[in-house]
């Protein structure tokens, strides 16, 4: 057969219409329960947790491939927060024009075409996923500090386990070699080659979260509520109770690194805004979703940014840079401060803080994958609904097992590094969509329009774009691992999902 290349490449560019879009996921039966005040709380217990209990020690100090910002990391918050605020009204004018699940893949399927879709959704899958696996990591981190406090009380087995059982293999190398051990004595091995070390809470921790997401989406709702109420307690008794041990002087000199230091943190703790776009992937559970989804978006921003601007200001008042800790930054704060039982709540406000992201990421990663599969691109059988709870329940299930597997060998900061490459070409890509459907399809009703368009786009393409090409020159192991994701997206592309596209196409033709 004569290769067409012509057709070949119509294929790689076909768009689905929103008209379309919205007509296939009106038959998902998935059920609307979300109000504004859901997917606010949803959007905050996606977007506070790992980055300010632990990434923003990180940002301020700095990390291993990484200069820190120091007492400017209030500069690096805001222009973290400029690239999210551009890429959050972008979102917004989507979300409301086209409320279905799959978020920036779905929009970039109406405007690029089936290939950029494609790419897009992969690299999706790698910020949720990878995001998963840095939280739980984390999560893990903060559990056993909480059980120190009761080492009086609990076994020393518990409180204490070996490092083999609560990390993934290079960070449990780490801690033994830190220690003075031989990582090859301590850590057992299977069949005396395949070393043995599993981070076990931070895997039943997922299972839970998949459990509780196959039972329902308004289940799931109510628990990140729960939980954003106690984190936000804890972080306000935190700014409270730390404003009165602030000195000065440590906010001296401002820019340690300089330029270079403030925009390495923007990077790093842009991890910490991560998660407000996953409210979109809720677009087909909520309700009003024309009115109520650019209300959760830009009020979650809005919200997360004035927290996390004043814990930044505490934090790097309390603790000279340089004596932050970057594993628990906040806690050891108010430690140093004397301060022990409050330490002990932020412990707490941690593990829900944490639990809560969790949660809200699987949620991201399931409804991406599910509308992937819906056109074609992964198995259909991923597209099955629960008969009881009317949630995707197999593909709940995958997503948790790949973050299972993920957390044997991937550890927090090159996870967190990946999940922001990942995030960084979403945002992008989603800004250039709302120009080209501006173009497109000018006349289509859009409940929410983006203002002071082509700027406010372009400045988020900018914003979003040069943090991205900046960190790929300066990091290390994920500037390499980023673009090898992207490569095998390629493949798998051209493997299964084009020729599966084209048999479903061609089925339902001849129907």
């Amino acid at each position: 057969m004569k290769f067409d290349f012509k057709e070949f490449k119509n294929n790689l560019l076909e768009k689905k219409s929103p008209d379309e879009i919205l007509k296939v996921a009106e038959s998902a039966n998935l059920k609307k329960t979300l109000n504004a005040f859901d997917l606010i709380m949803l959007g905050i217990g996606a977007v506070i947790g790992t980055g300010i209990f632990t990434i923003i020690g990180i940002a301020a100090a700095g990390g291993p491939e990484s200069v820190g910002a120091g007492p400017a990391l209030i500069v690096s918050m805001i222009i973290a927060m400029l690239a999210c605020l551009f890429s959050a009204l972008c979102y917004s004018e989507f979300a409301s024009m086209i409320p279905v699940a799959g978020s920036s893949y779905t929009y970039t399927y109406a405007t690029m075409g089936e290939f950029m879709a494609w790419m897009i959704g992969w690299v999706l899958m790698l910020e949720y996923a990878i995001g998963n696996i840095t939280v739980a990591s984390a999560w893990s981190g903060y559990f056993f500090e909480f059980l120190k406090g009761f080492s009086h009380i609990l076994p020393s087995w518990l409180v204490n386990p070996p490092a083999y059982l609560v990390n993934d293999y290079r960070t449990a190398v780490s801690i033994y070699q830190n220690s003075g051990l031989d990582p090859a004595v301590e850590i057992p091995r299977l069949f005396g080659v395949i070393p043995i070390a599993i981070n076990i809470p931070a895997i039943i921790l997922v299972l839970i979260i998949t459990l509780l997401l196959v039972r329902g989406i308004r289940e799931s709702a109510r628990t990140a509520t729960i939980m954003v109420f106690i984190k936000l307690a804890v972080i306000f008794m935190f700014i409270f109770a730390g404003m009165f041990y602030v000195k000065p002087e440590n906010w001296t000199p401002f820019m340690p690194n300089g330029f270079e230091g403030v925009i390495s943190g923007a990077f790093i703790i842009f991890f910490a805004y991560i998660g407000f776009d996953a409210i979109s992937t809720a677009a087909e559970e909520t309700k009003n979703p024309q009115r109520n989804l650019p209300i959760g978006l830009i009020g979650t921003l809005a919200i997360c940014t004035v927290v996390y601007i004043l814990t930044s200001l505490v934090l790097t008042g309390i603790v000279p840079v340089e004596k932050i800790n970057i594993m628990a930054p906040i806690s050891a704060a108010m430690s140093a401060t004397g301060n022990n039982w409050i330490a002990g709540f932020i412990s707490i406000g941690a593990l829900a803080g944490l639990t809560s992201v969790l949660l809200v990421y699987q949620l991201g990663t399931t409804r991406i994958l599910y509308a992937m599969s819906r056109d074609g691109f992964l198995p259909k059988s991923l597209q099955i609904i629960h008969k009881k709870y009317n949630t995707p329940h197999v593909i709940t299930w995958v997503s948790g097992i790949i973050v299972v597997l993920g957390a044997l060998f991937m550890d927090l900061n090159v996870s967190a590094e990946l999940c922001n490459f990942g995030t960084f070409t979403s945002f992008t890509i989603v800004c250039i969509a709302v120009l080209i459907l501006r173009k497109t399809d000018p006349n289509r009703h859009r409940p929410f329009k983006v203002p002071f368009v082509p700027f406010f786009p372009i400045l988020g393409i900018l914003f979003c774009g040069g943090l991205m090409i900046y960190s790929l020159f300066t990091l290390g192991t994920s500037a390499i691992l980023f673009p090898l994701w992207v490569i095998i997206g390629v493949i798998f592309y051209f493997a299964y999902c084009y020729g599966n596209i084209r048999k479903i196409k061609k089925e339902n033709s001849s129907l």
